[in-house]
């Protein structure tokens, strides 16, 4: 009788662990994982619907006009007569939406 409520407590303890290991890597998945990549989409998509003319900002801050796209490298118009190459992923769509939407409200 003794030895049954030893396994049992046992078989609890067990289960009660997987539980616990199940609820983390599901709080885990939909506070971490699922937003991040939610987050990477929407910068692809941003950057495959980059147009000329657009203004943009890049990730180190540059902000600037899009001149010519040529693959995945971007020309931006920074000032009259200075243009810059920058490759496509270094174009912020958080940063530009940032900088614009603030200015335009």
């Amino acid at each position: 009788m003794r030895m049954d409520i030893i396994l049992l407590q046992a078989a609890n303890a067990g289960l009660i662990n997987t539980v616990f290991l199940l609820t983390f890597v599901a709080i885990l998945y939909f506070f971490m994982i699922r937003p991040q990549n939610k987050r990477q989409r929407e910068q692809v998509s941003f950057q495959d619907e980059l147009s000329k003319g657009d203004e943009v900002v890049t990730a180190s801050g540059i902000i600037g006009k899009v001149s010519k796209i040529e693959d995945n490298i971007i020309t931006l118009q920074v000032d009259q007569k200075t243009f810059i190459r920058v490759t496509k992923t270094a174009i912020s769509k958080e940063m530009t939406e940032a900088t614009f939407s603030s200015s335009n409200g």
